[in-house]
């Protein structure tokens, strides 16, 4: 079903719109979640949470693309599950993702101190769109989907020790860019 139609079935608060939704988008959803969480259950019932997030901001939003849209619900939840189940004291997939970017950008509170975090957004948007297709691709499966380096290799048809190698250079690139505009990293 077009995306359009199934936010006028939200605008029509049918019920439809969620397993519409989930049929279109469902295994997206749950990939992104499972690989913040690392847990199948936790994954699921992010999810589902993230599809009564979606039932409850449309309307009044109209979201396009909505697949950007539940993603970034389903990402800031099963975040918020992460945050809360890691009373565990091993790193998991999503922190090692961040220490990875952490190279890159700097932490959290030198980014505070220098710049807001939408100009940081839009630095990191504009370096984006500067990378061809396939590092640009490459980068947000891993930072954006956490996606692993086999799983993204597999969905480029490059191989892994390739993907390793774009990544670097795609950090590097981005730290090299960020320092032009002036922060310090």
């Amino acid at each position: 079903m077009d995306d359009s139609k199934i936010i006028d079935l939200f605008f029509q608060r049918s019920e439809k719109a969620i397993v519409e939704l989930s049929d279109k988008y469902g295994n997206i959803c749950m990939n992104l979640s499972f690989n913040i969480l690392n847990d199948y259950n936790d994954a699921e019932e992010c999810v589902n949470d993230s599809y009564f997030g979606v039932w409850n901001s449309v309307p009044p939003n109209k979201p396009d693309p909505l697949l950007s849209y539940v993603c970034r619900i389903v990402r800031n939840v099963s975040i918020n599950r992460y945050k809360h189940n890691r009373a565990e004291k091993r790193k998991g997939n999503y922190d090692l993702c961040l220490d990875e970017l952490e190279n890159c950008i700097g932490s959290s509170a030198k980014i505070d101190d220098e710049l807001s975090v939408k100009e940081l957004s839009s630095y990191i948007e504009e370096f984006l769109d500067s990378l061809d297709e396939i590092n640009r691709m490459i980068f947000v499966r891993r930072f954006w989907y956490l996606d692993s380096y086999k799983s993204i290799a597999q969905k480029s048809e490059l191989k892994e020790s390739t993907v390793r190698v774009r990544i670097l250079r795609v950090k590097s690139d981005l730290k090299n860019f960020l320092k032009k505009k002036g922060i310090i990293v």
